[in-house]
Parts: structure tokens; C-alpha cells; sequence
């Protein structure tokens, strides 16, 4: 069998071996899902204020935003922070040692990234539409446009997490991460339309994938009378594509490359190296 190919099956059962241990123990799923719960709580008690007098609440606007805001930022940060701290404590060594063993590795990580995603993506989505209201699958174009706008998301976020992890140096440099994310977060019409900041802010979020994913599954979630409080009036279908694709393919290309590089310079002394930078920082 090709070194390859079985590199990958093995990557397959890795990633679903992994997701399994994700959600069967409790501190893990407690950092799934408690980001997650804290934002549906506050969505709940604004789900009877209205926006700008409209028939939708401001939470039922915002709950498909948060649901996209998921998909990037826990893409994202699924892998980043996995890669660090694998090279911290040499897995990624480990793997490196093994014929095909990095592919396997990358392949488990982006299937138990992705699966965990997916998960958290359903959860919100089912508690959100029973406890909040005001969205819904209704139709086979919603369900259509409900799942490429999710698996471009996830191939906009999961590359550029794998690049991020391969040139951040250490478990702080990830933590810094988290604050302009959040600040993405902010400004991206997640819990807010994009329409009432600045014009300067808007052209900022439109440059970043976590705006048009929310974008997209407001088109899916939404009713149509909803579109009026989006720029310029549309979903923007053809636009959301256009850049999530754009981000998926910088990635897609962008990622192997770094990733392998990363790998050349692993090695028992660069990973020691690391432990005692840790260590003196510690002290």
C-alpha cells in the first residue's frame, strides 16, 4: 500500500479516536461548550429586545453570526493550539520519526478540528433555535447554502490555524492570539449588524473570513425580510464565496509548505532548546 495513503487512514482513525476522547471527558467538553453557553445565556436575554424596531430580535440576528463566528475562530484555534503545544512536548518529534507519520498526524488533527467544530456548530444551532427562535433550515436552498458555507468556512480557518501553530513560538504567543481574534469577533457583526459601525471598521471585518461566515449563515438561517439590515441590502452569496474560497486557497497552498519547513527544523535540541526558554521564563 502507498506510504501515503495508509498514512492517511491512519491519520483517519487517529482524528476519530481523538474526537471520542473530546467529548467523553468532562474537562474537555467543558472548554467545548462553555464560550459557547455563556453567549447563548446573553442571547436569551435579549431575545425579546428588537432591533431598530423590526420583527426579529437582536438575539435571533445573532445567533446564525455566532454560529459562524464558531466555525472560524474554534477552526482556527482547533489546530493552532494543538500544533504548539505538540511541539512542546514532542509528538510532532514523534511523528516525524515515523514514515508518513506527519501526514497521519496532520490528518488526525484536522479530522478531530473539524469533527469538534461540527458538533459545537449542531449543539448551538438546536439550542439556539428551541430556546432564542427565529431560525431555521426551511428549504433545500437553505440547507444547500447552510453546508458550503460551512465547509468553506472550515477550509478558510483549519490552514491558516495549521500555519499560525507551525511559527508560533509557544502556548503564550497562542494566548495573545485570542485578543485580536476576539476583537474579529467584535467587529464582524456577530452580535450586531456590520451596518452600524464605522465605514472604516466595515471594510476591516470584510477583509477577515469570520464576517462573511456569519454573513452566509444569516442567508441560511434567516428569513428573507432579514436582509435588510446587511450591506447594501444582500446576502452577498457570490462575495462570500469568492473570499472564503480566496482564504481556503492561500491556505490550502500556504500551509504544506510552512508545515513542512516546520518539520525539517524539529529535532531533540530545538524542542529542549524551547523547554529551557520555558523554564527561564517560569522563573
Amino acid at each position: 500500500m502507498n506510504t501515503t495513503v495508509h498514512a492517511a487512514r491512519v491519520g483517519l482513525t487517529r482524528g476519530r479516536i481523538e474526537l471520542r476522547q473530546l467529548f467523553t471527558a468532562a474537562p474537555d467538553l467543558i472548554g467545548q461548550f462553555l464560550t459557547p453557553a455563556i453567549s447563548l445565556v446573553v442571547l436569551y436575554l435579549l431575545r425579546n429586545r428588537e432591533y431598530a424596531g423590526g420583527d426579529l430580535s437582536i438575539a435571533e440576528l445573532a445567533l446564525p453570526g455566532l454560529i459562524g463566528s464558531i466555525v472560524v475562530f474554534n477552526g482556527l484555534f482547533a489546530i493552532t493550539n494543538v500544533l504548539v503545544l505538540d511541539r512542546e512536548d514532542g509528538t510532532l518529534l514523534r511523528a516525524k520519526a515515523v514514515p508518513g507519520g506527519m501526514t497521519g498526524y496532520l490528518v488526525g488533527k484536522v479530522v478531530s478540528g473539524a469533527g469538534s467544530v461540527v458538533v459545537q456548530v449542531v449543539v448551538v444551532l438546536l439550542v439556539g433555535i428551541a430556546v432564542i427562535g427565529g431560525s431555521s433550515l426551511d428549504g433545500v436552498g437553505a440547507w444547500v447554502t447552510f453546508a458550503w458555507v460551512l465547509a468553506l468556512s472550515l477550509l478558510a480557518s483549519l490552514p491558516i490555524g495549521a500555519i499560525l501553530g507551525a511559527v508560533l513560538d509557544g502556548p503564550r504567543a497562542t494566548f495573545l492570539l485570542t485578543m485580536p481574534l476576539m476583537g474579529l469577533v467584535a467587529i464582524s457583526g456577530i452580535f450586531y449588524p456590520l451596518t452600524s459601525l464605522p465605514g472604516w471598521l466595515q471594510a476591516v471585518a470584510q477583509a477577515f473570513p469570520m464576517y462573511w461566515s456569519g454573513l452566509g449563515m444569516r442567508s441560511a438561517l434567516l428569513p428573507p425580510e432579514a436582509v435588510t439590515v446587511e450591506i447594501g441590502e444582500s446576502w452577498r452569496h457570490a462575495e462570500t464565496a469568492a473570499v472564503l474560497g480566496a482564504w481556503a486557497l492561500v491556505g490550502v497552498l500556504v500551509a504544506p509548505v510552512v508545515l513542512r519547513r516546520m518539520a525539517r527544523h524539529e529535532s531533540g535540541s530545538s524542542m529542549a532548546a524551547r523547554r529551557e526558554k520555558a523554564m527561564q521564563r517560569a522563573f
